[in-house]
């Protein structure tokens, strides 16, 4: 019965693989971590998901706001966009760079809203931080120094926004680009606040996150991570970067 059990699940695992290949999403096999913030040393679950391979690019969104005109630049509210919302596009549709390049200066909103027409969604933190730990060879490399110095030598040059998707190194789930070309949106990426300074008007966003003072870390020489989270720390839903992009993810269905 186990020997059974086990071959169902190794054959469940290669049928979700070898159809979120063909769909261009990774199978993300979930486990526990530990995290930077917010748990008080305690380790968190994540479920199995489907993560995209790569960044949404300027081509893909392209297509999108010619579907939702609300979200082209021309006509975006800006509730839900700040003023440098596709910054680099020079028209509606027209965008300046590299079409497999990762679009940016897009808002949290406009990004949860792509994923949600593909029927997808963001990912939240604790999925993207428990892919992103993941190096070419082994799905946890955050103790592996090389590895953690390739991320913060990314960190302090980060001008690779117009490179194409897939530049970087393909991981141990087959994702590329959680490291090395833009910062990326989840869904819940402000729910912990790294200071009170990061962040002196939340109240307008309460009603959009699990906002909360900042918890211990849980590992004050992960300071790729620290990075990450005090960046989104500093984000508003409406807010966007040259650096910034996103990917959608999905879960996996019963």
């Amino acid at each position: 019965m186990k020997f059974l059990s086990t071959a169902l699940l190794l054959v469940f695992s290669l049928f979700y693989e070898v159809n979120a290949q063909n769909n261009n999403m990774a199978l993300v096999e979930g486990g526990v971590y530990l995290p930077l913030y917010g748990t008080e040393d305690k380790l968190v679950k994540v479920n199995p998901f489907l993560m995209d391979i790569h960044p949404v690019t300027n081509e893909e969104f392209v297509k999108f706001v010619k579907e939702n005109p609300r979200w082209k630049k021309s006509n975006v509210k800006r509730l839900f966009a700040d003023k440098s919302y596709l910054n680099s596009w020079t028209s509606d549709t027209t965008f300046t760079g590299i079409k497999n390049a990762p679009v940016n200066n897009v808002s949290w909103f406009a990004a949860k809203n792509y994923c949600e027409c593909q029927g997808k969604r963001l990912p939240t933190i604790d999925e993207w931080e428990y892919a992103a730990m993941a190096n070419k060879d082994v799905p946890d490399a955050r103790r592996i120094k090389s590895y953690n110095q390739y991320i913060l030598n990314w960190y302090e040059t980060p001008k690779t926004f117009n490179k194409p998707v897939g530049s970087t190194f393909k991981n141990y789930y087959g994702i590329y680009d959680l490291h090395g070309l833009v910062w990326e949106w989840t869904e819940d990426f402000n729910s912990v606040l790294i200071s009170g300074e990061s962040r002196k008007d939340v109240d307008k966003d309460a009603n959009l996150f699990c906002g909360s003072a900042a918890i211990g870390a849980s590992d004050l020489m992960n300071y790729a991570a620290f990075m990450r989270f005090a960046f989104r720390g500093s984000m508003k839903a409406r807010y966007s970067s040259q650096n910034l992009g996103f990917r959608c993810v999905s879960d996996l269905k019963n």
